[in-house]
C-alpha cells in the first residue's frame, strides 16, 4: 500500500503495460556469434544436427531392415557390408544404432518436456505467491531431489511397469525439481525489482505481471537447464533399458544395445562399442552447447567473453 501512496503522489504514471523491465537481454547475433565461435559448441550443434536427421529419416537411409536377420553373418566384424558389424543374430549394429537415436531423442525430449512443463508452472507459483503454498511445493521437490535420479526412476517404473511411455514419465518426474528450482529462485528475485512492484501499484493483474516481467527473466536459465536435462534425460533412458526397465524389444535402445552386447564384449566388441559412443557422443553435446548457451545467454559470462576476444571468427 506505501507504494501505491507512493506513486500517486508522484508525476503523472504510466500505464501498466508501460513498466516493462528494462532490456538486458543478448542480441540474436551476439548469441549466434559466441555459440558459433565455440569450436565444441560447434561441433556439438553439428552432431546434434545429425542426430536429428538420423531420427527423422533414419529408416530410409539404412542398408537394413531392424531386425533383418542373416544367420551367415552372425557377429562379423566391422566390414564394407557391415560398418559396424552384426550382432549374435546377424542384425546390422549400423542399422539399429542409427534407429535407436529415434527412440532415444524422443524419449529424451518427451520426459523434459514433462519436467519443464510441470517444474515451470510449480516454480512459478512458489517463487510469484510464496507463502504456505511455496511451502508445500518445494518439499514436495525436496523429497523428489532427495532420492538419486536412477533409483527413483526404478522404484517408479516398478509401478508403472517398463516400457517406452512409463520411462518418459519416470524421467520427468526425476528432473522435474531442477526446473522448479531454477524458476522459483528467478520468480522470487524478479517479483521484488522495483519496475514489478510499480507495475502491481498501478493495476497491473498478476497473468501480466507473469507474462510480461517473470517469464521473459526465466527464459535464459531455462533454455541452458533444458539442454543440459536431455543430456541427463538420454543417459538415465540408457541406463534404464541397460537394466531391462526401459525401452522394451522390439523398438531399438542404445542402452537395450549395451545389455545385449555385454556378453560378447572379447569376441565381438563392437555390439557394446557403438552403441556406447553414440550415447557418448550426444550427452557431450548437449552438454557443451548447453555450457556455450549459458556463456551466451548470461549476461556477465557474455561480458566476460566479449572482454576477453573469444568471440572473433
Amino acid at each position: 500500500m506505501a507504494d501505491a501512496a507512493h506513486t500517486a503522489g508522484t508525476a503523472p504514471v504510466a500505464e501498466a503495460g508501460d513498466l516493462a523491465a528494462p532490456d538486458t537481454r543478448p542480441r540474436r547475433q551476439e548469441i549466434v556469434a559466441i555459440v558459433v565461435g565455440n569450436r565444441l559448441a560447434l561441433f556439438g550443434l553439428i552432431v546434434l544436427a545429425l542426430l536429428v536427421f538420423a531420427a527423422l529419416f533414419g529408416q530410409w537411409l539404412v542398408p537394413y531392415g531392424l531386425n533383418d536377420i542373416s544367420v551367415a553373418d552372425r557377429l562379423s566384424p566391422p566390414s564394407a557390408a557391415h560398418w559396424f558389424g552384426t550382432d549374435e543374430l546377424g542384425r546390422d549394429v549400423l542399422t539399429r544404432v542409427v534407429l535407436a537415436a529415434r527412440v532415444s531423442l524422443l524419449v529424451g525430449l518427451v520426459a523434459v518436456g514433462i519436467s519443464l512443463s510441470i517444474g515451470v508452472v510449480s516454480g512459478l507459483i512458489a517463487g510469484f505467491y510464496g507463502g504456505r503454498l511455496e511451502d508445500v511445493i518445494m518439499r514436495l521437490m525436496d523429497v523428489i531431489f532427495a532420492f538419486p535420479a536412477v533409483l527413483l526412476a526404478i522404484a517408479i517404473l516398478a509401478i508403472l511397469g517398463p516400457g517406452t511411455t512409463s520411462t518418459m514419465v519416470a524421467i520427468g518426474i526425476v528432473y522435474t525439481p531442477i526446473f522448479a528450482r531454477i524458476v522459483r529462485g528467478s520468480a522470487l528475485s524478479v517479483r521484488e525489482e522495483v519496475y514489478v512492484r510499480a507495475a502491481r501499484a498501478v493495476g497491473a493483474n498478476d497473468t501480466r505481471l507473469i507474462a510480461l516481467h517473470v517469464l521473459p527473466n526465466l527464459l535464459a536459465p531455462v533454455i541452458v537447464q533444458t539442454s543440459i536435462s536431455l543430456a541427463f534425460a538420454i543417459l538415465s533412458e540408457a541406463a534404464l533399458s541397460f537394466l531391462g526397465l526401459g525401452v522394451q524389444p522390439p523398438d531399438p535402445s542404445w542402452g537395450r544395445m549395451l545389455f545385449e552386447g555385454r556378453g560378447f564384449i572379447q569376441q565381438a566388441w563392437w555390439i557394446a562399442v557403438f552403441p556406447g559412443l553414440a550415447i557418448f557422443v550426444t550427452v557431450l553435446s548437449f552438454n557443451v552447447v548447453g555450457d556455450a548457451l549459458r556463456d551466451a545467454l548470461d549476461p556477465r559470462q557474455r561480458s566476460a567473453i566479449q572482454s576477453q576476444g573469444l568471440d572473433r571468427d
